[in-house]
Parts: structure tokens; sequence; C-alpha cells
């Protein structure tokens, strides 16, 4: 059995340092920082992520600004929504859950997004800026990720990491942070041909597809790495069960470490919305003025 990677703990460990970061913040300046979240409609499955995210947040130290909004809201009034937040001084990180209902353009919201606020990182200056290899916010669930590989490898220089999906919001970004910490990267898809061979070469491999444990033993190099950052709901033996992109039955005995579903990376990804979160604040509060405590001068 390979290393199970605890994305709990590690979860864990990013949100203490996140609220020490921000009672830093309010120490220093007297702010208290601001996570603006959207919920347009009534989807089971985003009210239970919106609900896990306010939660982290108010243990982080962040104040959520929660708004919900029926799911016949209109373009119009949810672009309106979103430029209030822009220029809302007590809102540092804006978040627009998705998916949104059919009728609503999720392209335009997410462009209409202050770039410096969009903790999901997924505004075209914040992928451009990923791809560039410069400073902004990067999506959450590929953060989570390279979290964890840098925990199991630390340096990851020369190692061959395969993607498997080519998504805006994990895929490509994905393979964009495994190319900046000197990986070599194979992207494969639905096109890719012999699939799992191309895994097999493998010594990260990061399955990211949304297909119920797609993976299996014989795609994996002995001793590889594999991130599962799939979450289907599938019914088996009469009950429904959460299982990832891998097998994890299969594969855990070949891999040298290997992320379970649940317990994974899903607790990475909220925590690195609160880290994003921290890192937006502070590029959008570094002219104010530390406070003054009173009595001194």
């Amino acid at each position: 059995m390979g290393h199970i990677i605890n994305g709990k703990q590690l979860s864990a460990e990013v949100l203490q340092q996140v609220a020490a970061d921000v009672a830093a913040l309010k120490a220093e300046l007297g702010v208290t920082l601001g996570l603006a979240v959207v919920l347009v409609g009534d989807d089971p499955a985003s009210q239970v992520y919106v609900r896990n995210k306010v939660r982290q947040a108010g243990e982080a130290g962040i104040r959520s600004i929660e708004h919900r909004l029926p799911a016949d809201t209109s373009q119009a009034t949810l672009n309106a929504l979103v430029d209030s937040l822009n220029h809302d001084p007590k809102v540092h990180g804006i978040l627009v859950q998705l998916p949104l209902p059919d009728h609503l353009d999720e392209d335009d919201i997410i462009a209409a997004i202050n770039p410096d606020k969009d903790v999901d990182g997924f505004h075209p200056l914040n992928v451009g800026a990923l791809a560039a290899a410069q400073p902004g916010l990067v999506p959450c669930t590929p953060l989570g990720c390279m979290i964890m590989l840098q925990q199991a490898h630390g340096n990851l220089s020369g190692k061959h990491a395969v993607v498997i999906g080519r998504s805006n919001i994990v895929g490509k970004p994905m393979a964009a942070l495994l190319l900046q910490a000197s990986c070599t990267v194979t992207i494969a898809h639905s096109r890719t041909r012999d699939i799992a061979a191309v895994c097999r070469d493998a010594d990260i491999l990061v399955a990211a597809v949304g297909r119920p444990e797609l993976v299996k033993a014989d795609w994996i190099k002995p001793g590889a790495t594999v991130i599962d950052v799939g979450i289907n709901a599938i019914e088996r033996d009469g009950k429904r069960k959460l299982v990832g992109d891998v097998d994890f039955v299969d594969v855990a005995p070949v891999a040298g470490a290997i992320t379970p579903v649940p317990g994974g990376v899903g607790p990475m990804t909220i925590a690195c919305l609160m880290k994003n979160t921290v890192t937006a604040a502070r590029k959008q509060l570094s002219d104010i003025q530390p406070a003054v405590a009173v009595g001194q001068s």
C-alpha cells in the first residue's frame, strides 16, 4: 500500500497559517478580511460547497458576506452585484459559485470580477499571469495539488507529470504549475491514443477528468505519486458512494503515494481558497499604513 496523502491534515495546516496571517493583518492594519460568496439558484451540491466555504472562512477569521440569489436572476442583476462587490473596500475576495444556471454566461461573470479579488483564479488576467509565470491568483484545486506534491516529493524538478484532463479549472492550470516546478508535462485527454501507456510513463499522475474509477493499477508506474481530483457520486451495493477518477483499491498497492476520495484534494481546495483570500487582501492593502495603537505616536 502506497503512502496515503492526508488532505484533511494538510488542509488544517494551511488553514492554521491562514488564520495566523489574517490575525496579523488585522493587528497591523486594523482590517478584517472579507470574502463575498455569491450563490445563484438552489443546486444541492453548490449549497454544500458554499456552506463549507463559509464555515472555513469563519474558522480562519475571515468575514463571509453571502449573497443568495434566485435561479431566475438576470445577467444584468448578477453583473451589477459583482460590480458593487468590486468597489466595496470591505470585500477582499469574490467567489461566484459555479455552475451557474444555464441562462447565465459564466465567462461574462468571471471576466466581470476584479482580477485582484478573483480568489477562484479564473479571470483571464490571472490565467494569463499563470501561463507567463507572473504573480497572480492561482485556481484553488491545482494550488492545493501542488502543495500536496511538494509535501510528498520536495523538489519536483525533472519528474515526468501526466495530467489527465484539459479543463480551464484544473487540467490546464495544473500543467502550468507543474511546468513552473520544472517537470516534464504531458496533458492526456479523451483523444489521447493509448492513454494507459502514456500514464504508465508518469512519475506524477494527476487525474482530473470526471470519470469514476477510470484509472486502474495497470496505468501506474510502480512507485508513482497519484493525485485524484475527481469527485463522482455512484451507486454501489444499493448505497450512494463518492469515488474519484482513480480506482483507489486497485491503484493504492502500486502507487508510491496517493490521495483518497473523499479526504484528499477536496479539503485542500477550500483551504487554498482561504489562502488566496489572504494573497488578494495583501495586494489590495499594500498601500495602507499600519494601525497606530492608542497611546502611541
